[in-house]
């Protein structure tokens, strides 16, 4: 499986025009760190800027995993759900297909690992809680390891709630600064497998913001954080940079119309290895 450590390209939505400071700071930071960046097609409008939910996860450099995405918090707007299985057409990429209900966002990927909320047991109620584990696990290639679904969050996301540092090291939000009890539910899940690190801020930042923060966008070499217009954004900074010392860390300002929308960097982002030659697309369905 490819980890976002190891990423050279990535792609965004072009309805992320639409909130014009960030996609230009966006853009420009990337092309300034030598990182490949691109138009997605068949994404005009600004309902599609999500584009970590809706690609497919990469499981080598030339194949991956597209699922469903029907999500149950789109019921009833389906102008959200772009053409996604065309786009990935579009790119030449060769896909296999699983009927699997997924949310990119609820993908945090930890080499041999992948991290989740259980809201995918509730997205996909037609199966066991075992042989989902098991087909994903088959599909991945990876563990699986389930973490509880924050339910302030109506989408279940992990991306915004813990990532993956390096080796068995995982970086977890600042919970500890706001939510003491969903914090040990989430270390009692995460420790039989990884050590943890934490955010802390001790500031007045409540879980309505902080979340934000770790919802970076991660690519070789450099990781892009969200810009708030908040004392916390120094802090943040500060921090993760402190957690990737090899990693060089960057912040994009004026993030906060996107953040007001529900969504960061890594949520607007879809990010790939790439040795950006033209791949003939195959559908397998297994």
């Amino acid at each position: 499986m490819i980890n976002d450590n190891q990423t050279n390209m990535v792609y965004i939505a072009r309805g992320l025009s639409a909130f014009e400071p960030v996609c230009m700071n966006l853009m420009s930071a990337l092309d300034s760190n030598g990182i490949e960046v691109e138009f997605l097609p068949r994404t005009p409008s600004p309902k599609h800027i999500w584009a970590r939910d809706y690609m497919p996860i990469q499981l080598d450099k030339g194949r991956f995993l597209s699922y469903k995405y029907r999500p149950d918090y789109l019921k009833g707007y389906d102008g959200y759900i772009p053409q996604y299985r065309r786009i990935c057409s579009d790119l030449g990429l060769e896909c296999i297909q699983t009927d699997i209900v997924l949310d990119g966002g609820n993908v945090v990927k930890c080499d041999s690992k992948v991290i989740m909320t259980d809201k995918i047991l509730l997205e996909n109620p037609s199966w066991s809680r075992n042989e989902l584990i098991a087909e994903l696990e088959r599909l991945l290639q990876a563990e699986i390891v389930l973490i509880p679904w924050d339910r302030y969050e109506m989408f279940g996301h992990a991306d915004g709630m813990v990532r993956f540092i390096g080796g068995d090291s995982v970086l977890l939000n600042n919970y500890v600064d706001f939510d003491p009890y969903l914090r040990k539910r989430l270390l009692k899940a995460l420790r039989p497998h990884f050590s943890i690190a934490e955010l802390h801020y001790g500031t007045a930042l409540n879980k309505r913001f902080s979340w934000a923060y770790i919802n970076f966008l991660q690519t070789k070499n450099c990781i892009f954080i969200p810009g708030l217009g908040l004392p916390e954004d120094s802090l943040a900074a500060e921090q993760i940079q402190g957690f990737f010392p090899d990693t060089k860390v960057i912040q994009i300002r004026d993030c906060q119309s996107l953040v007001l929308q529900g969504g960061a960097l890594n949520c607007v982002t879809w990010n790939i290895l790439s040795d950006l030659n033209n791949n003939l697309y195959k559908e397998i369905q297994l």
